[in-house]
């Protein structure tokens, strides 16, 4: 089942990855290590489609999820980095329309490290609103903050690619998705955005375990953090991709913080990019973004978790690695990608049998064995 290149040095990753289809489940999936700016595993295997017919080939592509959150935060850095914007300005310098409702003082650092107060938005939506950009940026920059800004954290789960986006989109003049493939190209970088119909063949089904409903949930009645946690994954009801996943539709649409396609090599490509001194985003702003910059508890993930700028540093719950400068993004179901610039790793998962957790015994072995001997 197994397909590939792998360097004597890192067999182990070739078990692991072996091993995760003989004993954990996996279904088709695959996985790239670049070291020391050489890829020394391109492996693949299994099946793009639950009925088994398809099998998963070289570049085969599948829904990121939030392992994309990565990806969009870069296009913000990058105006960071040129100037346009600094960290430190409030979102509505840029945005004018968001700054209602409590939110006036949130800051473009606060808005990408899951601190602006709009994880979710309060106003009915429908799936028809998710293809229309300009309707659910509208709508995040009306929905009142859920607390006083600055006094909390919550993982923006959906909301944080329109918020993201739009900030892009004004500062560069470009749609966010043009942007993103734009930038993806230079970078040869197989990570998309807005998946165009001749690229849609490659996709592998997502298989979700267990079966997952419509999304849609009456929220009447409920308050607090139980109303936040269903309006954020389900308001529009597709939000998540419930229902729409595997759509032709969805594939196409711009949602940054949860439908970016692309390959194992495409996310360890992009992490290597980050590596290669100045390609990017300069050594001291990367810095800035891949350390922790909130920490805390959070309501939607409902454990304490670490933000950096739109990645995740390393964390003893949630480990890239044994070195504690290494940062990525996992994606639901488990896809991941990640840098250790300490080790020269850069890494890339991807898979289509998701299981609702970001780690997964998949992943964590997969991220074990790199570093097995070294």
């Amino acid at each position: 089942m197994i397909h590939g290149d792998c360097d004597p040095g890192f067999v182990s990753v070739k078990d692991a990855f072996a091993a995760n289809f003989a004993e954990r489940g996996e279904v088709g999936a695959s996985v790239c290590v670049v070291f020391d700016g050489e890829v020394v595993v391109d492996l693949w295997g299994g099946w793009a489609d639950e009925a088994e017919t398809r099998p998963w080939d070289r570049d085969t592509m599948v829904d990121v999820y939030s392992a994309g959150k990565a990806v969009v935060s870069t296009l913000l850095l990058l105006e960071v980095e040129r100037g346009t914007v600094r960290l430190e300005d409030r979102v509505a310098d840029v945005w004018p329309e968001f700054a209602s409702g409590g939110k006036e003082a949130v800051t473009i650092a606060q808005a990408l490290s899951h601190r602006a107060a709009v994880p979710a938005i309060r106003a009915t939506m429908n799936d028809d609103d998710l293809w229309q950009w300009d309707v659910m940026a509208a709508a995040v920059a009306d929905t009142p903050a859920w607390w006083p800004v600055g006094t909390r954290h919550c993982y923006h789960t959906n909301t944080f690619g329109h918020l993201v986006g739009e900030l892009v989109r004004r500062l560069s003049g470009h749609d966010v998705g043009d942007r993103w493939n734009s930038l993806m190209a230079d970078l040869g970088a197989d990570l998309w955005c807005g998946l165009p119909g001749e690229e849609q063949s490659r996709c592998a089904d997502v298989i979700w375990a267990p079966p997952q409903g419509s999304g849609r949930i009456d929220p009447e009645g409920l308050e607090g953090d139980v109303l936040l946690n269903v309006l954020a994954h389900f308001n529009p009801p597709g939000y998540s991709s419930i229902g729409l996943v595997n759509t032709p539709q969805w594939r196409a649409a711009r949602v940054p913080s949860t439908n970016g396609h692309g390959t194992a090599r495409g996310l360890a490509r992009f992490y290597q990019s980050l590596l290669e001194p100045d390609r990017l985003l300069s050594h001291d702003l990367l810095a800035r973004a891949t350390r922790p910059v909130s920490v805390g508890p959070c309501p939607i993930l409902g454990e304490d978790v670490s933000f950096g700028l739109g990645f995740t540093p390393t964390t003893a719950r949630r480990p890239l690695g044994p070195n504690p400068r290494s940062f990525g993004h996992f994606g639901t179901g488990g896809a991941l990608g990640f840098a250790d610039p300490d080790a020269k790793i850069a890494f890339g998962y991807v898979m289509n049998h998701v299981i609702p957790r970001w780690q997964s015994t998949r992943n964590r072995a997969l991220i074990d064995a790199i570093y097995d001997g070294r």
